[in-house]
């Protein structure tokens, strides 16, 4: 049974720092495997230290919560480009994972597409993280091109793009509502 899930959208330094904190834990136990130390830590004090969190939401990233009775246990970011809503981030705490609560904030987050007027997600996953590949895939999300990114500091991404086309509200084609 999936656990009651929360959002909030992520504002003040005790937020930044809780977010900040659970990227440290979740990067760690799982992107080592992965990617290494040396890059894991790297992006974390690139990406995902509260200074870099704080200077994305300036740059108008939305970062939210993802509670379970009350306490944070993942969270999210994302941000519109054009009719494209981008995640960036959704990271659970392991002990979280597999109950639900990714199919939850997908819901979630189509909604605020909508909103928004998007005509889709997209995200990008490393491409030897087979799990949470698989995982898209099961949400509706279709694999599309590879794309590397240098990051710096002698890192690259090496991710997959992944893209969620949304069905169309029931609206009409003059937009109005059939009820």
């Amino acid at each position: 049974m999936t656990p009651e899930v929360s959002f909030t959208v992520v504002k003040t330094p005790p937020e930044v720092a809780r977010v900040a904190e659970l990227a440290g834990i979740i990067w760690k136990e799982h992107y080592i495997p992965i990617i290494g130390k040396a890059q894991v830590d790297y992006m974390l004090e690139k990406f995902q230290s509260a200074p870099a969190i704080e200077k994305q939401l300036v740059e108008g990233i939305c970062y939210v919560s993802i509670k379970t009775d009350g306490i944070t246990q993942g969270y999210m970011a994302f941000e519109r480009q054009g009719k494209t809503l981008f995640l960036s981030k959704i990271y659970l705490l392991d002990s979280f994972r597999g109950l639900g609560i990714g199919k939850v904030a997908m819901s979630f987050l189509e909604e605020k597409a909508h909103a928004l007027g998007c005509k889709q997600i997209a995200l990008t996953v490393n491409k030897y993280n087979n799990q949470s590949i698989n995982a898209y895939l099961r949400l509706g999300f279709e694999k599309k091109e590879g794309k590397i990114t240098d990051i710096g500091g002698g890192f690259v991404m090496d991710d997959n793009l992944m893209v969620k086309l949304l069905k169309n509200t029931p609206c009409d084609a003059t937009g109005s509502s059939p009820v």
